[in-house]
């Protein structure tokens, strides 16, 4: 897949260390990838998977146990 026209954003809530990643909506897909290594593997992860996880990252589905 060509991404060389993805526009790419990360979380306004990213720090400045660049220990985030960066997602760019796509017609069919969401892209994600590290923002230290943006040459590096993407992954590619469909718009009703995405979904879920933003749910469940919101619910607290993914909190650390204390």
């Amino acid at each position: 897949m060509d991404l060389a026209d993805a526009k790419w954003f990360k979380s306004s809530r990213s720090g400045a260390n660049g220990s985030c990643v960066e997602v760019a909506f796509l017609s069919d897909v969401v892209a994600v990838r590290d923002t230290k290594n943006r040459a590096g593997a993407t992954l590619l992860i469909a718009h009703q998977e995405w979904m879920a996880f933003i749910e469940g990252a919101r619910s607290g589905q993914f909190d650390l146990e204390a």
